[in-house]
């Protein structure tokens, strides 16, 4: 017989969360830690864990389940216990917002790759980025993988999907040597400080934000936590969690900014917000010390992304070796190659004149 579908409660009780719901009829109940170690999106996942494998008992694979049924029930609370919390908050959005609104009372069965793929053409035609459209294509492969798995279906009607060409892919630049000094020039002592860890140390904005003073008390930054949506959380990978090297003029820059801090004991943030408790949050500080700065002299193209590209960049025309720069920045070589360093057309010209001059052309 089929049981009921739940989703479960999330209470607050002496400070603390505690989880409920039913299982064989009774009554369970889940006491976690302390609000504000345990945030409640921790609590929503421990949950989903839970309610995953009871929702689905005894309940047959059909091609009658709806899209929304089986990703509630089966996609969700598996894919949650492989995410990071920024992770499952990003996709999750996504998906219920371009996928479950559009086809969430749509039978798995009923799918077919012409309207999958017209799906995909549409977001395109609206407009949506390369990299929105191709997110979606990969979130359905991967649902309709799961369903073929799990035996849900025979086959996946997602496998033969392409991110239609259509879609506006973004503009990468980089900033030059000249650029730099500009935005370096025009910046407060704490705006600088951010853009030169993220420009000298090819830091991500995340981990710039959560850093506390104990871990800049080296020569390096020990990055152990980053900071996503006001959520402190663990680096975003095995190869993040690293010891940046930092400079000697961004030592001093960073021993100048520790004569401004309120508390600069070991376990006080960095770049604090104004109530000391928590970091500064990264859209408020490029709002207020950034965008107003950079925007007059021609750079308000510039963001973070830009920033760690250009670290990367600009090593790769000093030579520097390409797994120094990965190790640097928290990633593999083939990333650093393949997604962040791009080189300059004058080191290009160079490249060309020297095959040129080999093959004696003139």
């Amino acid at each position: 017989m089929r049981q009921r579908f739940q989703t479960g409660s999330i209470l607050e009780v002496d400070g603390r969360f505690v989880l409920q719901w039913w299982e064989d009829g009774h009554r369970r109940k889940k006491r976690l830690g302390r609000i504000g170690k345990v945030t409640k999106a921790d609590a929503r996942r421990i949950l989903a864990a839970i309610l995953g494998p009871l929702n689905s008992r005894d309940v047959p694979p059909s091609k009658s389940w709806t899209l929304a049924d089986f990703m509630e029930r089966i996609y969700l609370p598996f894919y949650r216990r492989k995410w990071k919390r920024s992770t499952a908050m990003t996709n999750e959005d996504r998906m219920e917002h371009h996928l479950v609104s559009k086809f969430g009372t749509c039978t798995l069965g009923s799918f077919h790759r012409e309207q999958l793929q017209g799906f995909l053409d549409q977001k395109a035609a609206a407009g949506l980025s390369f990299s929105v459209v191709d997110h979606l294509r990969w979130d359905l492969k991967q649902v309709f993988d799961m369903a073929v798995a799990e035996g849900f279906l025979l086959r996946n009607p997602a496998q033969l999907l392409f991110t239609p060409r259509e879609c506006p892919r973004p503009t990468i630049r980089i900033m030059t040597t000249e650029e730099v000094q500009k935005l370096l020039g025009v910046l407060e002592v704490r705006e600088q400080l951010i853009a030169r860890l993220a420009v000298l140390a090819g830091m991500r904005p995340g981990e710039i934000f959560a850093l506390k003073w104990g871990r800049l008390e080296a020569q390096y930054a020990d990055i152990r936590q980053r900071v996503y949506r006001g959520d402190i959380d663990t680096p975003k990978s095995t190869y993040s969690v690293r010891q940046a090297a930092l400079a000697d003029g961004l030592l001093s820059a960073v021993a100048e900014w520790k004569t401004f801090a309120v508390d600069s004991s070991p376990d006080a943030w960095v770049f604090p917000s104004e109530k000391l408790t928590t970091p500064i949050r990264k859209d408020n500080c490029w709002r207020r010390g950034f965008a107003p700065r950079l925007k007059p002299l021609g750079l308000g193209w510039v963001n973070f992304q830009v920033m760690r590209r250009t670290h990367s960049c600009l090593l790769k025309e000093l030579d520097v070796d390409p797994q120094v720069r990965a190790e640097q920045m928290g990633h593999t070589v083939d990333v650093n190659e393949n997604v962040y360093t791009r080189t300059s057309l004058g080191r290009r010209r160079e490249a060309v004149n020297k095959l040129e001059a080999a093959l004696r052309i003139m």
